[in-house]
């Protein structure tokens, strides 16, 4: 079960009851520590450049934060979009790669013809970060918002944009969510060929460390 905006101990401890794991997003060590005394199993770094609801905080200086506050699983989310991508993530201290924007632009994906579109027409320049969706800061594709009728370079907490009981699903319609990694996307392809892709440049990428090298991925 992944978990957001707020760990709660209750939760946590009913999930756990018939067996299951909570994986909760973070965006800082605030976040961190509350997750770790509630319990969590795992840690999502939700870093600079995740879509959706995402921090501001550089992969590398908070995956070794984490790591000297919690000893169960860390997972990196941020702009993951290749194989060699998820090998850093392992050798950066991170034991999981969480990978979003990547995978709407699958077949399966439910998400809009257009949405997929414009990601493949994206780069990282047309993301913006702003709370003015949902009041809580997120990265949104520029030209979703465009299209939404905001004006990207002047935007504000608005009645407009915000997000409420009866707008909510209207407002995550009509404004799309993406990552910085949006300008290595080129194609949309069946989930399956994507994951034996990334298996492949995962290997391809461990198999071309230089040798020599010393320390390995925390959990292989």
């Amino acid at each position: 079960m992944i978990t957001s905006l707020g760990a709660v101990r209750d939760v946590v401890d009913a999930i756990h009851s018939y067996g299951g794991l909570v994986f909760h997003d973070v965006i800082n060590l605030r976040h961190a520590h509350k997750a770790a005394e509630a319990g969590v199993d795992g840690l999502i770094a939700v870093c600079a450049g995740a879509g959706g609801h995402a921090g501001l905080l550089n992969p590398f200086a908070f995956v070794a934060e984490l790591r000297q506050i919690f000893d169960k699983i860390v997972i990196l989310s941020g702009a993951i979009t290749h194989g060699r991508q998820i090998a850093a993530a392992q050798l950066m201290g991170a034991d999981l790669a969480y990978l979003g924007t990547r995978f709407i632009n699958t077949r399966e994906s439910l998400a809009p013809a257009g949405y997929k579109e414009m990601i493949l027409a994206s780069t990282a320049k047309d993301i913006v970060y702003t709370p003015a969706v949902s009041g809580v800061a997120a990265n949104f594709l520029r030209a979703s918002l465009i299209a939404a009728g905001a004006d990207p370079d002047n935007l504000q907490s608005s009645v407009k944009l915000s997000v409420s009981s009866e707008g909510e699903a209207k407002a995550w319609r009509d404004v799309w969510s993406a990552g910085h990694g949006v300008g290595d996307i080129h194609d949309i392809l069946p989930a399956a060929e994507l994951c034996q892709r990334l298996i492949a440049e995962y290997h391809e990428a461990i198999a071309g460390i230089t040798p020599g090298i010393t320390g390995s991925p925390r959990r292989a």
